[in-house]
Parts: C-alpha cells; sequence; structure tokens
C-alpha cells in the first residue's frame, strides 16, 4: 500500500480535486450495503417525513471523511443516524422560526448553488463519458505500462553524511530498517517504515533513482546524496508494470475523464465570464494559488488514466503524490 506522505502536497491536492461529487457515485456505492441499490424506497421516517435511498447517497458526501476507518457494514445505519439527527433538528428550526432568518435564506442561496453544480456534473458532465473513451484511455495507459520496470523500495532520509553513516552500522548491526525509518527519517514515509510504494525511475530524482533501481531485492544501498538530504535505501520489489484488469480500474478511469471534462468546462466559463476579487491582499493570495492549482492540474491530467490503470490492487501509488519530496518538480526538470 503506498501513501501520501507529505501533508502540505496532500491538502493542495484536496484543494485541486475539491469537486467531490466527482467522486460520491463510486464512494457511496463501495461504502454502502446492497440496501442502497435498486428503487428509490424509504428506509426511515422522522416525524412522517421519508428519508430515501436517495437521500442518504447524497448524503455520503457530507459524512465521507468520518467513514474511511468504519466497518463497511456500520457505514450504512451511521449515515441514516446521521440524517434522523439533521432532519430532527430541522423540524424544530422550522417551527421556531429559524427559516425567516437572514442566516438561513444566505445558506439557503449556497446550498441551492451546491446543489445546482452537483446535479450539472451528474446529469449533464458524467454522462458524457462514454465506454469507449474510457477504453481508448485504458489501452493507451496499458500499452505504457507493460514497457516499464518499476520498484517498490523502503528509505531513511537524515540531514548530514554523518547521521546516514550512523544508520548503516546500525543497520550492519542488526536494527530492523522500519523501526529505524521510524526514529530518524524526515520525511512522511517514516510513519510507514520508511515505505515509498511502487515507483518508475522518472518519478524520483535522478540520484536516487540510480541508486535504487541498482539493488537487488532485500539489499541495502549505502548513503546516497541528493538535494533532499542524505538516503539510506533499501529494495523491497522489482516487477516490469502489468495493467490492472479494465472492468477492475474503469470506474476510475471515468472518474478521471469526467474530472478533466469539469475542468475544460470551467476554463470555458472562466475565460467569458466577469470575476472581480475586490480585496488586494486575497486577489495576490489568489493568483498565487491559481498557479500552483494548473501545475498540479496539468500534472494529474497527465498522470491520472496512469494512475488508474496502474495503481489499484498492486499497492502501487493512486495518487501523484506517493513518493512526497523525492518526486520531480512539477515542471518535470531536476532541481539545482
Amino acid at each position: 500500500m503506498t501513501h501520501a506522505h507529505f501533508s502540505l502536497k496532500s491538502a493542495l491536492l484536496a484543494g485541486v480535486f475539491g469537486l467531490s461529487l466527482l467522486a460520491t457515485p463510486a464512494l457511496a456505492q463501495t461504502a454502502t450495503t446492497d440496501t442502497l441499490a435498486g428503487d428509490d424506497k424509504t428506509v426511515a421516517t422522522v416525524n412522517g417525513y421519508e428519508i430515501k435511498t436517495s437521500e442518504v447517497r447524497m448524503a455520503f458526501d457530507d459524512v465521507i471523511g468520518q467513514l474511511p476507518n468504519m466497518p463497511a457494514k456500520l457505514r450504512f445505519p451511521f449515515v441514516v443516524e446521521f440524517l434522523v439527527e439533521r432532519h430532527l433538528l430541522a423540524q424544530l428550526a422550522a417551527k421556531e422560526g429559524v427559516a425567516e432568518t437572514d442566516d438561513y435564506k444566505r445558506r439557503l442561496a449556497a446550498y441551492q448553488a451546491k446543489a445546482l453544480r452537483d446535479s450539472y456534473l451528474a446529469e449533464k458532465i458524467a454522462p458524457s463519458v462514454t465506454e469507449a473513451e474510457i477504453k481508448a484511455a485504458y489501452d493507451k495507459e496499458a500499452a505504457k505500462v507493460q514497457q516499464t520496470e518499476r520498484i517498490r523500495a523502503r528509505h531513511i532520509l537524515v540531514a548530514t553524511e554523518k547521521e546516514a553513516n550512523d544508520i548503516e552500522a546500525k543497520l550492519k548491526g542488526g536494527a530492523k530498517f522500519e523501526d529505524l525509518a521510524k526514529q530518524y527519517s524526515l520525511d512522511g514515509s517514516k510513519d510507514y517504515g520508511g515505505d515509498l510504494g511502487y515507483f518508475t525511475a522518472p518519478e524520483m530524482v535522478p540520484e536516487f533513482s540510480k541508486a535504487a533501481f541498482a539493488l537487488k531485492v532485500g539489499e541495502v544501498s549505502p548513503p546516497v546524496k541528493t538535494d533532499y538530504g542524505w538516503h539510506v535505501i533499501r529494495l523491497d520489489d522489482r516487477k516490469m508494470g502489468s495493467a490492472q484488469p479494465y472492468d477492475q480500474v474503469k470506474g476510475a478511469i471515468k472518474n478521471v475523464l469526467v474530472r478533466d471534462k469539469v475542468q475544460a468546462k470551467l476554463a470555458s466559463l472562466q475565460g467569458t465570464a466577469k470575476v472581480e476579487i475586490l480585496d488586494p491582499d486575497l486577489k495576490k493570495a489568489q493568483e498565487e494559488a491559481q498557479a500552483q492549482q494548473k501545475a498540479l492540474q496539468d500534472k494529474q491530467q497527465q498522470k491520472g488514466a496512469a494512475d488508474a490503470v496502474q495503481g489499484l490492487g498492486d499497492g502501487s501509488a493512486t495518487d501523484s503524490n506517493g513518493k512526497g519530496d523525492l518526486s520531480l518538480p512539477d515542471n518535470g526538470q531536476q532541481q539545482q
């Protein structure tokens, strides 16, 4: 299993792909039981109000962040309970006249915009992605995967050569690599015993890739210097890339293609819309964020289908950020 090791980059990616609706149908299908399949039936009532399966599916978007570590069989009742509590409070608010307040009207306008956006994506954008497009993207990336060697490695990153030499001595003395990584490594992979998952040579800075790909499985490198510090690397596995079966990844590929169409639509709208940012500090911050966001979007558009084809079911990266700061800069050039 690979992990997103660096919180800042993870947060940026979350901002870029914050169009949560794109994942909602797939998340709802995998996170709920068969109870949500089929007809839109009533699953509970609150003082006569009927909670239907369609509302439960939509509610997953609101609470999905609380569900990843919850057993699958508990997710459906959790969301229903969430909706029961929501409607109890909503009914009380209606009785007490909250619907007449300015705060409610502001919230209603914001939620209406969200509902319209979500429905547009579900009704207009998602259906426009055809099976032929999905299969073409799969075939294109699968052909590349077959020709690419990938390795799985762990590393321990420290600031100085002396520290790296000390780590090497401890390993020769019988210390466990994973334990030393958790204790000494300076990057987020330390939480996973230094595990970087599977990667190809071009995904890492050259010095790191050269050392890692030269190892035999189970072998540990001498200290390796990069712009990020000093690394001690262990090779855990080596294999030629193999594409996941189409049926297993077509849903993920569709999400990538839907996201790309959303970005294209937004670019078209922003090209003709009149949008003014009035606060000068906000304007400056937004310009910086947009530049960063565009770089991440461009990178993800290039890798999205490839990650979907390669990354499901084999412990590979399922996002562009699994390798942390060892990844090449967003412009694809080696740091100087």
